[in-house]
């Protein structure tokens, strides 16, 4: 064999067996990573055995995880405070010195709130506009419920310094200050919070959380109001606002007219009581979509738009505990009950005389006493119903 470097190694003990290793190329490394510029990234990816490889990026990754948790927190909530706290200088001061003041969490305490729905303007502004729609909601966190109780807009009663009149005259004469005194006086409760809701800006909430699911349970076709046309012909041969039965996908102006019908054509037998169970229905539904998870997510976006239409003295941090009571609750278990009489002519007026019942009613809201729904064949009666919308 001519005399050049022959195509395998010597060693001590011979020839090494197995195949002939075939001459490489410069630069191509051996196996053992060492015969070229490559050796080098082979020892630095070798460094550390695979299966211990995914566990550093999930050590390293969780951390990042929860820092981007904690920023968007802070930041959900620097949002919704800020908006919040204009919401709170809406509430005159007459108002924040009649409530009751509380010891303990919303999340753990039983909380009672008068949510007043207003006709439009300024929320919380005494004026010519009266209250339409008059509701206490109570938190039971013991129960993990939530209880509802409508005050019929035309029930005749007490209003201080003003004589006996409709219940929603009280705000007329006396603005918020006074419709707070007359429902204390009516319930005998004592009140924690307000919330004012200016049912003109209500549907830019309900459309900022993305609009609200609501299970209709029969037909309406409405009286015409608020019609949807420019122009006064087809206005004129527009029959009125159609619901179908069953449960919907409603944005802000269907939530703000359902909540509104005040006639059902296709129910003639249906009373304002009706119209107050669907109150009841848009402001469970909006509390449901106010403390989902994808609501959360967009708070540091939301936070001006959810509070536009509001005057309350909640704070931020209170406004959480009560979505946590919200969403704890559910709605299978939510409590709606309502108070009632007998309807009656006074004074050219149409009105509701108080049920000797009511108090019952009340006893039932604050869960003194089991529920019961009201009397089969008495439109006007008081009770509560658990689970359904009153």
């Amino acid at each position: 064999m001519p005399d050049q470097e022959k195509p395998y190694r010597l060693y001590r003990g011979g020839r090494v067996k197995g195949r002939v290793p075939l001459e490489r190329r410069l630069g191509q490394p051996d196996q053992a990573g060492k015969g070229g510029p490559s050796g080098a990234g082979d020892r630095r990816r070798r460094w550390l055995p695979r299966r211990f490889r995914w566990k550093l990026a999930l050590a390293l990754a969780l951390p990042t995880l929860l820092l981007l948790v904690v920023l968007w927190g802070v930041g959900s909530y620097l949002a919704l405070s800020k908006s919040v706290g204009d919401a709170n200088d809406r509430v005159p001061p007459s108002v924040k010195h009649l409530l009751t003041h509380q010891n303990g969490l919303l999340s753990s305490t039983a909380t009672t709130i008068l949510v007043l729905g207003t006709d439009g303007g300024e929320p919380g502004r005494p004026g010519s506009r009266h209250s339409d729609s008059i509701m206490l909601v109570r938190t039971d966190p013991g129960k993990h419920r939530i209880a509802y109780l409508s005050i019929p807009r035309d029930l005749r009663v007490e209003i201080p310094g003003h004589g006996t009149d409709k219940i929603n005259a009280a705000f007329q004469f006396g603005g918020p200050t006074l419709a707070l005194q007359t429902v204390k006086q009516l319930t005998g409760l004592d009140v924690n919070h307000v919330a004012f809701v200016d049912f003109a800006k209500f549907k830019e909430l309900v459309d900022a959380i993305g609009g609200i699911e609501v299970d209709v349970p029969k037909p309406i076709l409405s009286n015409r109001f608020d019609c949807p046309y420019s122009t006064s012909a087809r206005c004129n041969a527009w029959p009125g606002w159609r619901f179908a039965k069953g449960k919907q996908h409603m944005n802000g102006q269907r939530a703000l007219v359902y909540s509104r019908v005040r006639e059902n054509k296709l129910d003639p037998s249906e009373t304002d009581f009706a119209r107050s169970r669907r109150q009841q229905q848009v402001v469970q539904a909006a509390g449901a979509k106010l403390t989902g998870f994808w609501t959360a997510l967009r708070m540091p976006f939301l936070g001006g738009k959810v509070v536009k239409p509001l005057a309350t003295d909640l704070s931020a941090w209170q406004l959480l505990q009560l979505g946590w009571a919200y969403f704890r609750a559910g709605s299978s278990n939510a409590l709606h009950c309502r108070l009632g009489g007998e309807p009656q002519t006074i004074g050219g007026q149409a009105v509701i005389v108080g049920s000797e019942d009511n108090p019952a009613a009340i006893a039932m809201f604050i869960g003194r006493s089991a529920p019961l729904p009201p009397p089969q064949g008495l439109p006007y009666a008081p009770g509560c119903i658990v689970g359904g919308s009153g």
